[in-house]
């Protein structure tokens, strides 16, 4: 996911191999749209209360066959923390380490950042049925972003698998169909974007499998931008695909387990 590096938003891209590289679109931290949606689950300070209002997927749970994903919170963050250490993801993600209470602020910040939807992808085998705690089935993260506040049915997608022992599984395309699907059904996405470093050669050909199309190179960030327009047959072809994944609430699964709270 994003993080503060230098005055610009450096925004994490397509990580799904080992050595797979990219660098996302930078964004002004102080850049404002309108409501997406948001994340949960933190001691974080209310936003505003038309935020509050869209805060939409912070009590979801979507889990699919191989990964299921829950809301970013404050319990996931230490693992996060320790992810962002690896000078391999630094290089991926463009970004520079953070103290472990930066993690907490920025959690909160995307927490309640407007154009931002965020889920923590879990190992759904290891999860399921609160065999383990979130912290300890963590692979990586899923994201929208609204790159255009006068399309709010544009939105840029962008997935991490962090643990290396995940890459290459069939995780990252999970999750990518899964929160595209989640997009297109819960907040009216009709078109997807991704950017993605140009030598990461198999996040580019897994995106081209999911239809999306090569649209740009830019040599300054080398950087290659895909799109996938979600006419009704590719709506059909999406939701097809995630048929089998149940959303569940996520305060009924953990909080009889005494493991987290919104």
């Amino acid at each position: 996911m994003g993080r503060f590096l230098g005055g610009d938003w450096y925004d994490l891209g397509s990580v799904c191999t080992v050595g797979a590289a990219t660098t996302g679109s930078q964004r002004a931290p102080g850049s404002s749209v309108p409501s997406l949606s948001l994340t949960g689950g933190t001691a974080c300070g209310a936003g505003s209360l038309s935020a509050e209002a869209m805060k939409i997927n912070q009590n979801t749970v979507l889990q699919g066959k191989r990964v299921t994903l829950v809301p970013y919170t404050s319990a996931h963050v230490p693992r996060y923390h320790e992810w962002m250490q690896s000078e391999e993801l630094q290089r991926l993600t463009a970004s520079e380490p953070l103290s472990l209470e930066q993690e907490y602020e920025m959690q909160c910040s995307w927490r309640d950042d407007a154009d931002k939807c965020t889920f923590i992808v879990l190992d759904t085998e290891r999860w399921s049925g609160q065999a383990c705690a979130d912290e300890d089935c963590m692979v990586g993260d899923v994201n929208l972003f609204l790159t255009n506040p006068e399309d709010l049915t544009l939105a840029e997608i962008e997935i991490m698998i962090a643990e290396p022992s995940y890459r290459g599984r069939g995780f990252g395309k999970e999750a990518t169909l899964m929160m595209m699907s989640y997009g297109v059904r819960n907040l009216g996405i009709t078109k997807f974007e991704a950017k993605i470093g140009q030598e990461n050669e198999t996040s580019i050909c897994m995106f081209k499998k999911l239809h999306f199309k090569e649209v740009a190179v830019n040599s300054v960030f080398q950087e290659v931008a895909l799109r996938l327009d979600v006419s009704d047959q590719e709506r059909r072809w999406l939701l097809e695909q995630t048929n089998h994944v149940q959303e569940k609430n996520y305060v009924e699964l953990t909080l009889p387990a005494g493991v987290l709270e919104s």
